[in-house]
């Protein structure tokens, strides 16, 4: 089959010119700015939780702490669907730019914050901007880069994702240690203004303008969906309870939202998410396999640096040191495996052993306790490591590959929304687990406890500081049931990660298209019908 596009989701005919791909020195300088771009933003995920101790105890707001993570995380991950869809219509560059400057801003001003909630404020205006960065990076790369090709570059960001996983709490750590937890905003100026000025001197892609209308009731309502769901699970299912009236109308507020949402998407002329995307096979079964992977990836990567510091002791700093063979996995997976995809215009294998590779890590993981060596950790990560490194940007190309080229940014952040709902909502099952079977341990652990005492050590497991003031055999207790629930938790990640292996085998695979597919002939039109069909069922 020659074409301009594989086969479309929608069973649609390829486009009708070839696309003006860039040279392997083009790419290279481009790379560099997308890169930056996106590595701040991955930075920021991981980079304040470090901080966090000092800005409580500067601003005195223990009550409000969950909201600089949240506000974040809800306006980067409502507003991925809409930067990739502004970005179809009026062209990567100029939104790539303002996504940049978007997210200095925040930076800036979250760096100047006076109090919590200007800094919650602030950090929700950073969360803007990252919303545009990631998606904006992978689609920009779908757009100079053959989908053959492409697994040759997308290894590296994938490299990316996993340095900034450890080296947002590596910095975070030393910048508090040292100048201050301002200076985790402040690092970004620099980072971020190398992206731009790459960006803006370098990308410069032609655009085909065409008639278009923002779906504004659309955007309004899946903000509000997501809004309602995090709320939900990362503020009022923690602090209230998940039987509590206001959790359970969060959640049902969310469900209506979301079939709300598509009714309305099925019905405008320019949804910013097609539903026929999700009509072929390959991106619904690459878009649930995302949102299965992130579930189980953030819980490794919040627990891991708790463990490390509050049962192994070891500082913010020397806990993001400790956190490198995971890096160091996801380096030896990514770039292989996409240099094998690009040579072969194969996929389909990786993602099966990702989702093996990463269930067996969390086997290993659930066996952790007070007394395992670091080196057996280690391993452990590793595999962990490898096993995000076989995915994490492979099946973004294969999305990549079975939709048009116009549907190209809207498809790239599609896939990036579903990886990040998989993550807060990974974030908030694995923090119930952990509180429930925290104090189920406990009673098993600590001789003739009462409520109170249960209590009070459940209440100290919430804080690395309170677990080491505590004194002995009290906070022995207390490790040793937060190890334990640690435990439970990883495995709660099972069933999904087999959901994931299954989607995994039963999608189709798509040969990757190449440089050389040029423009639809006629005797084609066979073969782009039965590939079409393949998409589809």
């Amino acid at each position: 089959m020659s074409t301009t596009e594989p086969a479309t989701a929608g069973g649609a005919a390829p486009e009708p010119s070839a696309p003006n791909y860039l040279s392997h020195k083009q790419i290279l300088v481009i790379l560099g700015g997308l890169m930056a771009g996106m590595f701040l933003a991955a930075l920021d995920q991981s980079i304040v939780g470090t901080a966090l101790p000092q800005i409580v105890s500067e601003f005195n707001s223990l009550d409000k702490l969950s909201w600089v993570v949240t506000a974040y995380l809800l306006t980067s991950t409502a507003s991925t669907p809409l930067w990739g869809k502004i970005s179809d219509l009026y062209g990567r560059r100029p939104l790539f730019i303002a996504a940049i400057v978007t997210f200095l801003a925040g930076s800036v001003l979250a760096a100047l914050s006076q109090n919590i909630e200007e800094l919650i404020g602030f950090r929700a205006v950073q969360g803007l901007g990252a919303g545009g960065l990631m998606s904006l990076a992978f689609a920009t790369i779908g757009d100079v880069i053959p989908p053959r090709e492409r697994g040759k570059y997308m290894g590296y960001f994938g490299a990316v994702f996993g340095l900034s996983s450890v080296a947002g709490p590596l910095l975070g750590g030393v910048l508090t240690d040292g100048p201050g937890w301002r200076w985790i905003f402040w690092i970004n100026l620099p980072i971020g203004l190398v992206a731009l000025v790459i960006v803006a001197a370098v990308l410069k892609l032609p655009h085909v303008r065409r008639s278009h209308k923002i779906d504004y009731l659309g955007a309004a309502i899946v903000t509000g969906a997501v809004t309602t769901l995090l709320l939900a699970i990362s503020w009022s299912g923690p602090g209230n309870g998940w039987g509590n009236g206001t959790t359970i109308a969060l959640l049902v507020g969310a469900i209506v939202l979301a079939v709300a949402f598509v009714l309305v998407e099925l019905r405008v002329a320019e949804p910013i998410i097609p539903m026929d995307l999700f009509k072929g096979r390959i991106f619904s079964g690459y878009a649930a396999y995302a949102f299965l992977l992130g579930f189980a990836m953030f819980g490794a990567l919040i627990f891991l640096p708790l463990y490390l510091q509050a049962v192994k002791d070891l500082s913010p700093t020397r806990s993001g040191l400790a956190l490198l063979p995971m890096i160091v996995g996801i380096f030896a997976a990514s770039i292989p495996s996409g240099q094998l995809m690009s040579k072969t215009g194969r996929y389909k294998v990786y993602p099966i052993i990702s989702s093996v590779l990463v269930g067996g890590a969390m086997v290993l993981l659930s066996t952790l306790s007070m007394s395992t060596p670091y080196w057996h950790l280690a391993i452990f990560m590793f595999i962990m490591g490898a096993g995000l490194g076989l995915s994490m940007q492979i099946t973004v190309t294969a999305a990549q590959n079975s939709v048009p080229r116009k549907h190209m940014g809207t498809a790239t952040s599609t896939m990036t929304f579903f990886r990040s709902m998989g993550g807060a909502i990974g974030t908030a099952v694995y923090g119930a687990v952990l509180t429930s079977r925290l104090e189920v341990h406990l009673r098993d652990i600590v001789p003739n406890a009462t409520q109170t005492m249960i209590d009070g050590l459940a209440k100290a497991a919430n804080s690395v500081q309170a677990l080491h003031s505590l004194k002995e055999p009290m906070k022995g207790w207390a490790l040793h049931g937060l190890v334990d629930s640690m435990g439970d938790v990883f495995l709660v990640s099972l069933p999904f990660l087999a959901i994931a292996l299954i989607l995994a085998v039963i999608t189709p695979e798509q040969r990757l298209a190449g440089r050389s597919d040029g423009p639809q002939k006629p005797e084609d039109d066979e073969n782009v019908e039965a590939s079409a069909a393949a998409a589809m069922h």
